[in-house]
């Protein structure tokens, strides 16, 4: 079996990660959902186990193709979660400066992270 490249498992691990704590502590996920959608538990839900799927997918080769397409998918569509959070995080006068300027700062490693799911399309077995 094809292993794949070294941050295409990253990704994995992190998609996994954050997948399994959407169950564990919904909470803060719920918190960064767009205001204008509704159900937002259940898109927090339903948002990890896309990451699982995800991250499963990008560690075997038959579904590492399908497994990038989706998870390049599924990154840029939490993007607005992220910004969400950001601006949330940046209005608030209990969040540290520090905690700020990093909310703002995780805003472009999302480029890193989809092209990464991108390059795992092209890495079949």
């Amino acid at each position: 079996m094809a292993r794949p490249a070294r941050d295409v498992t990253a990704l994995a691990v992190l998609l996994g990660a954050a997948g399994v704590t959407h169950f564990v502590r919904p909470r803060p996920y719920e918190r960064i959902v767009p205001k204008a959608l509704p159900a937002k538990r259940e898109l927090v839900y339903a948002s990890g186990v896309a990451e699982l799927v995800c991250a499963v997918g990008l560690v075997h080769p038959r579904t590492r193709k399908a497994a990038g397409y989706l998870s390049t998918a599924l990154l840029v569509a939490v993007f607005p979660a992220n910004i969400q959070m950001a601006v949330d995080v940046t209005r608030s006068r209990r969040a540290s400066a520090a905690f700020k300027a990093g909310t703002i700062a995780r805003l472009p490693m999302q480029l890193p992270l989809i092209r990464t799911a991108w390059k795992a399309t092209r890495e079949v077995g």
